[in-house]
């Protein structure tokens, strides 16, 4: 049996486009590698902070990002994401300038989860900082400008943390801030069906805001997991 070559790296399918940073990465986190079930291959975008994508629209980062895709392309993998929903901005850019499908943000399941939901009933987004998640990072994921949102800005401890990119995070806290912001957005919209996740950094308290609003949550690991069965679907004995 012969086996083709022309890879830096085999075995891993998706490559993740990481902002460089500090913070923990807890287990759930989709930059701690031991959270996934399959391998992954990581590129760190240098200069990419957690501010300077969240808070300042990722400006002068482009060409960066699309190198960095670039770079990930030619290790070998199938397709790219990246670690903040706040990259939507980037979708048609790195999409247009790698060979490989792209999916930058969990925003992107919005629409799709809008299809499923009972009539009535529509997706609302949880985000880290609603202050500065634009209609211009809404539209470029095809997300309705009229999606109700939530953010965990009023916590004392998620976003603080995240975006200032502090070395230690109270787990305890940040899952309050999490679960209390999605009882918020339940609380002031009585259409809500679901909740899509806009940080990756919010998986690990995914289950536990679930169980508090009764509605299913959607998150860049349910769209990243549906994305790796596409790039490597399941061998089945014949």
């Amino acid at each position: 049996m012969k086996q083709k070559g022309g890879k830096a790296v085999f075995g891993a399918a998706v490559g993740i486009l990481m902002l460089e940073a500090q913070f923990p990465r807890i287990p759930g986190d989709m930059g701690n590698a031991q959270t996934w079930e399959f391998p992954v291959h990581y590129k760190v975008v240098r200069r990419a902070s957690p501010d300077r994508v969240v808070r300042n629209n990722a400006e002068g980062l482009l060409d960066t990002f699309v190198d960095a895709a670039k770079e990930l392309v030619a290790d070998g993998v199938d397709g790219i994401t990246t670690n903040c929903g706040f990259l939507s901005l980037f979708q048609n850019d790195l999409a247009n300038a790698v060979p490989v499908p792209v999916v930058t943000s969990s925003l992107m399941q919005v629409g799709m989860v809008n299809r499923i939901l009972p009539a009535g009933k529509r997706a609302g987004i949880l985000t880290i900082s609603g202050s500065t998640l634009t209609e211009s990072h809404l539209t470029a994921a095809s997300v309705p400008l009229d999606t109700p949102i939530g953010s965990t800005e009023n916590g004392i401890e998620f976003t603080r943390a995240i975006l200032d990119n502090e070395l230690e995070l109270d787990v305890t806290l940040a899952e309050k801030d999490n679960v209390e912001a999605a009882l918020a957005l339940k609380a002031q919209h009585n259409d809500l069906g679901a909740i899509v996740l806009e940080c990756t950094n919010m998986e690990p308290y995914s289950a536990q805001i679930a169980r508090a609003t009764g509605l299913p949550v959607f998150s860049i690991q349910t769209f990243v997991r549906w994305f790796q069965n596409g790039l490597v679907p399941r061998r089945y004995p014949l």
